[in-house]
This record gives structure tokens, C-alpha cells and sequence, in this order.
């Protein structure tokens, strides 16, 4: 667990400071400390009102126990096995089945599902999904995946600016175009595999805490499988438009192979699946789903 927080903090340490260098390129010494008051000001934007952006965006309908007591009273029960305060609920008009947490921190966390999952779900398998979820928000991976994402765009944005007005020196002079044109078009790809190595991380990190928190490592892996053999030929029309929010899923909403695979912000469902029998069997569960 702590070497996944170093690698997280290693990478996040690099993601800023190529949004220093992207600053650099555009306006000298003066251009990288714009960049960064512009990046930090995007991150605290990021850290108050992400949750809500991306809620509204997936048209998601918090709900309780009233109006969905099986989904809320097994997110209370899970919560309380986490030692964490009860999280809002939200369930995702979406056939696709999917599922993530977002919000700044253990107080104020949210937990969303599709409609979609519940349907294709047995009542265990559900509960390791809510448990992965759940674990996010204990491991506090929520915050990390938002601020790694808004940092990655505002990089794109920034290199799009550039490649449109130029770039100046210190001196006030042009920068080298063919020097400007890569920083331009490398910036934002070196940006993208630094927030997929981030989620990656923390997915198999959330896989390990949400097996705990469930007491069940083969009911995720079952839930898993049955996701993946789903996801693809769903699908689900708000990631496909806002592609940067598909890291937040218990699995990669986007559709496609190769490239597409090749960049995926998830580790393979078969690796999970294996690192969730191995803890199985650490716990003395066996090997089966």
C-alpha cells in the first residue's frame, strides 16, 4: 500500500511539473509560473466542485432509503465495515454497468451506480463493486484521480494555446517553432500516460482495500467478469463525450481494441481478476468465484 502511494506522489509530482515545463516553453521563467498559479487555481476549482460537475453531467438522482433501500442500506452497511461516514447515493440512469465514487474527501464522498449494474449483479457481487468504491474513497483516491485528470486537461488546454499564439522567450523573442511544435504535441500525450499510470495504480490499490472491506476478493473478481464481457457492447454516451471521467469507473466505459486498449486509464480484468484470486487465497477463500 505505501509503495503505491509513492508511485501515486512520484507521478503527481511529474504531471505538475510538466505543466511547468508546457508553461516554460510558452512564456519563459514568467510563462511557468503562470502555468502554475493557473494549474493551481484549476485544482482548487477542481477540489470544491468536481463531484457535483460530474454528477450532473452522468444526470445521476441521489436516492435513499426510501427510494432505493437495497442499494442504500448495502453502501451504509459496507461504510460501516470501511469506519467511514455514510456517503451520498446516486444511481446512473445507464444501461451500461458501471460504477464509481467521487467527491474531496471521506465527509463529503458520493458513491453512483448505473441501473445497468444492478441489473446484471447477484446481491454479492454488488457488494464488492460498493466495496472497491467505498475503498476509494477511504484510500482518498477520489481527490488524486480528480486532481491528476483537471491537471492532465488543463496541460491540453494550455498546449493548445501555445500551438495557436506561439510561444515567447524571456526576452520577448519567439520560441524555436519546431521546439514549440513538440513540446505542443508531446506535452499532452506525456500528460494522458502520466494520469492512466495514477489510475492504474490506485485501481489495483482499491481492488486490495475493497476485498478487505467485503471480507469476499472472489465476489469482485466475479462481478468483474461479468462487467467486461458487458461493458463492450454497451454503450454509455456521457464517457464517450467527456472521455477524461473515464478513469473515475470500476471499468473502462470507452469501447475499442489495440490503441484504445493500449491507453486504457484501467489495468486488464484478467490481471485484476488474478491479483483478487491470489488474495483469495491469502484468506483462505480458494480459487473460485
Amino acid at each position: 500500500m505505501y509503495g503505491n502511494w509513492l508511485k501515486t506522489t512520484l507521478l503527481m509530482a511529474a504531471i505538475v511539473a510538466l505543466f511547468g515545463m508546457v508553461g516554460a516553453a510558452i512564456g519563459g521563467e514568467q510563462g511557468m509560473v503562470l502555468a502554475l498559479l493557473f494549474g493551481a487555481a484549476t485544482n482548487l476549482w477542481a477540489y470544491w466542485f468536481s463531484d457535483k460537475m460530474v454528477l450532473s453531467m452522468y444526470h445521476a438522482e441521489e436516492v435513499d432509503e426510501l427510494s432505493s433501500p437495497y442499494l442504500y442500506r448495502m453502501v451504509a452497511e459496507l461504510a460501516a465495515r470501511a469506519g467511514l461516514p455514510m456517503p451520498r447515493v446516486y444511481l446512473i440512469p445507464e444501461a451500461q454497468p458501471n460504477a464509481f465514487a467521487t467527491g474531496r474527501n471521506p465527509e463529503h464522498a458520493a458513491v453512483a451506480v448505473t441501473s445497468g449494474i444492478l441489473e446484471l449483479l447477484n446481491e454479492r457481487e454488488l457488494r464488492g463493486v460498493l466495496a472497491h468504491e467505498l475503498a476509494h474513497i477511504k484510500n482518498r483516491d477520489i481527490l488524486i484521480s480528480t486532481l491528476s485528470a483537471t491537471v492532465a486537461g488543463a496541460i491540453s488546454a494550455l498546449a493548445n494555446f501555445g500551438f495557436l499564439f506561439g510561444g515567447r522567450n524571456e526576452e520577448g523573442r519567439p520560441t524555436n517553432p519546431v521546439l514549440m511544435l513538440l513540446v505542443m504535441l508531446l506535452a499532452p500525450i506525456a500528460a494522458v500516460i502520466i494520469q492512466m499510470a495514477i489510475s492504474r495504480t490506485r485501481e489495483f490499490g482499491a481492488d486490495a482495500t475493497g476485498a478487505a472491506i467485503c471480507g469476499d476478493p472472489l465476489a469482485l473478481a466475479s462481478a468483474l467478469a461479468k462487467i467486461e464481457a458487458y461493458v463492450q457492447g454497451i454503450p454509455l454516451p456521457v464517457a464517450e463525450a467527456h472521455p477524461e471521467t473515464a478513469q473515475m469507473m470500476i471499468a473502462n466505459p470507452l469501447r475499442g481494441d489495440g490503441l484504445m486498449r493500449l491507453f486504457s486509464t484501467h489495468p486488464s480484468t484478467e490481471e485484476r481478476i488474478k491479483r483478487l484470486r491470489q488474495i483469495a487465497v491469502e484468506m483462505g477463500r480458494g480459487w473460485g468465484y
